[in-house]
This record gives structure tokens, C-alpha cells and sequence, in this order.
């Protein structure tokens, strides 16, 4: 398949959250405005990507050896190996991936996001999350809306604060979820570690980069009306399933996987 047209051009002079997390990953794909914002950030921040990436191989690899062969990734970032589809076509060759995101940078690199498996498929949308039925109006061309679909929002809500209506927008997108299907999350704490959540904030809002970190409760209400698979909503290292537990390790970051209901 082929990505959608970018809708704008690199901005080189503002830093962008896909590319600071690049960085904090040891990714080449970032400017010197985005290497500012990572290099001021706490040591941690890099310990907090890393456990968002093994989060999200993690909830991948059981999702697709649970059944779930349609994904949609929101904030997908610029592409690191293993890629989502990667993952989860190990174990489901026939899985269908769409990825989106609103920096025109992932779109230059799309192609390695549209590598699919020969019995799969992905595809790629510029499109940001503050534009959900856009986002769903796409991904209906690629995935099966009556069967189980994986919504995935890794790291992303946390950069939409509370006046931009983050609780609403992704009522919007689990809404279109038929039964069975599960929205997987992690997002950044403003409860555990509050000297360094205030430290990160404050240096992203150095880049123009407004974020809204939450607390656990917070955190929580974008599961309302859905079952958490067990264990819940924990730190990021602490959630694993069909697997050896991760190493122990303090993380800034909550982690969640909740159940689309049977609707009456």
C-alpha cells in the first residue's frame, strides 16, 4: 500500500515529539532543536522510552497470539526495528497494521512501516489524534470494523492536555471499537515522580511542546467503561503477560490494556 500525502512540510526550526523520542531511543532521524529539548531532559526520560517500546512489544506479541489480526497505531513515531507489524506478524502473518501520525518526517519513512508480511497489509496516514473520525474515516479502507481491532496510543495522550479534550477524543475512537476489541496505552505519570515530571515538562515547554502528564486516576478515566486485562493499570515494566517478568526498575510511565464490552 502506499502512505497518504503529506499534508505538511518539515519544520526544522520547532521541535517535534516524534523526533525528541527518536532521540531519546539513539535514533538518527532528528534535528539539532530536537536533540536541545532531549539533551536538557532527566537521564530518566530515556529509561522512559525504552519501557515504552518493550510495553509495546510486550502487548503486541500477547494481543496477536490472543486472536486480534487488526491493529491501529496512533502516534506511531519514527520507525525503530521491530515495527508493530513486525511483532505482531510473527505470530499472525494475515495481520493488517495502520499507522498514524501527524509529523511529516514519519512519513519519509514509510516505507519501512509498509513491509507487510505477503499475507498482511499496513498502511500509513498522516493524520493527528485531534482528528479522530479522520483518522477512523481511513483506517475503514484497510480494517474490518465488525471484528476485533487493537487501538494503540504509546506515549501520545500525555501530549494532549486537558483543554484539548484527550478524554473525549479517545471516547471517539474506542466508541468506533466493535466488542473484543482492546485499546492498549501508556502514558506518562504525574503522580509517581513529580520533581521529574515538572523537570520534563518544563523543558518540552522550552520547545513550544505543551504536555499533560496525569496522575494513576487520570490515567485511568480513558478506560471508563472497559475491562483492564490483568494486571490492570501498573508502571510500564510491571505489565506482562505469557512472559517472564520484566526486569524490576522504577518507571515514570503507567501501562494499560482494556476490553472493548459486548454492547446490549
Amino acid at each position: 500500500m502506499t502512505a497518504a500525502v503529506p499534508a505538511s512540510r518539515i519544520d526544522t526550526s520547532k521541535p517535534h515529539p516524534a523526533r525528541v523520542y527518536d532521540w531519546l531511543l539513539g535514533g538518527k532521524d532528528n534535528y539539532p532543536v530536537d536533540q536541545e529539548v532531549g539533551e536538557g531532559l532527566p537521564t530518566e526520560a530515556k529509561d522512559a522510552a525504552r519501557q515504552n517500546r518493550e510495553f509495546m512489544h510486550r502487548a503486541a506479541a500477547w494481543l496477536a497470539g490472543s486472536g486480534i489480526d487488526q491493529f491501529l497505531d496512533i502516534g506511531t513515531g519514527i520507525p525503530t526495528r521491530p515495527n508493530l507489524h513486525q511483532i505482531v506478524q510473527r505470530t499472525v502473518p494475515s495481520a493488517r497494521v495502520v499507522y498514524t501520525d501527524n509529523d511529516p518526517i514519519v512519513l519519509r519513512h514509510a516505507e519501512a512501516l509498509l513491509v507487510s508480511s505477503a499475507q498482511g497489509a499496513t498502511d500509513y496516514v498522516q493524520a493527528d489524534v485531534r482528528e479522530p473520525q479522520a483518522i477512523i474515516s481511513h483506517a475503514r479502507k484497510v480494517l474490518d470494523f465488525d471484528r476485533p481491532i487493537a487501538l494503540s496510543l504509546i506515549a501520545l495522550m500525555h501530549f494532549v492536555p486537558d483543554d484539548q479534550d484527550p478524554y473525549g477524543i479517545v471516547g471517539a475512537l474506542v466508541g468506533t471499537l466493535p466488542p473484543g476489541s482492546c485499546l492498549v496505552m501508556s502514558h506518562a505519570a504525574s503522580d509517581r515522580y513529580p520533581e521529574l515530571a515538572a523537570m520534563v515538562t518544563a523543558q518540552y515547554a522550552k520547545g513550544g511542546i505543551r504536555l499533560g502528564f496525569r496522575t494513576r486516576a487520570e490515567v485511568g478515566r480513558f478506560f471508563g467503561g472497559l475491562d483492564l486485562v490483568s494486571p490492570g493499570l501498573v508502571t510500564a515494566p510491571e505489565w506482562f503477560r505469557d512472559t517472564a517478568a520484566p526486569a524490576a526498575e522504577g518507571s515514570g510511565i503507567y501501562a494499560a490494556v482494556g476490553r472493548v464490552r459486548g454492547r446490549h
